[in-house]
């Protein structure tokens, strides 16, 4: 009986170490990255409180395969780089980085999510996690209605 405890209480710990251990990592070089598209997203709109400002979306060469195939294979990275929007003398630009959001195709160590993992870096800082262990509620909630296009929004436009 207390091997059988000892066993169970080994197994207990082990599942959340086991559970947090596929993280997704900040992806070096990503600006040399295709990129996909450029959007904003203005006040009004259902999302301005949590993505209002420039958005680019960078893919590395396995997600460019899956946005031509459909079928993102694992190795796949897509990067959301979202910046302040900056109005001045009748123009936009780019203002301070808000967070750079990555998409991390594994399909065993994100099973759960539909084979992606997702993490956001506040201010772009590799240093400081913005989403951690809240992922499979806070984004793969909202890309889970995104199944039929593997769970990514974005288009590749050639």
């Amino acid at each position: 009986m207390h091997r059988i405890g000892a066993t169970a209480l080994v197994l207990g710990l082990a599942a959340p170490l086991a559970a947090g251990a596929a993280e997704v990592g900040f992806p070096e070089g990503w600006r040399d990255w295709r990129h996909v598209k450029s959007m904003v997203i203005e006040q009004g709109h259902p999302l301005f409180e949590a993505f209002g400002g420039i958005h680019h979306i960078y893919a590395n060469a396995k997600a460019l395969e899956g946005y031509r195939t459909g079928k993102f294979p694992d190795g796949s990275v897509i990067v959301f780089d979202l910046l302040e929007a900056v109005r001045a003398d009748h123009a936009v630009s780019e203002g301070r980085r808000k967070v750079l959001g990555v998409m991390q195709k594994d399909s065993k160590a994100f099973a759960a999510t539909g084979g992606w993992g997702f993490e956001g870096f506040a201010g772009g800082d590799p240093g400081k996690r913005a989403v951690g262990a809240k992922a499979a509620e806070a984004c793969f909630g909202c890309h889970a209605g995104q199944a039929a296009t593997d769970y990514v929004f974005s288009r590749l436009r050639e």
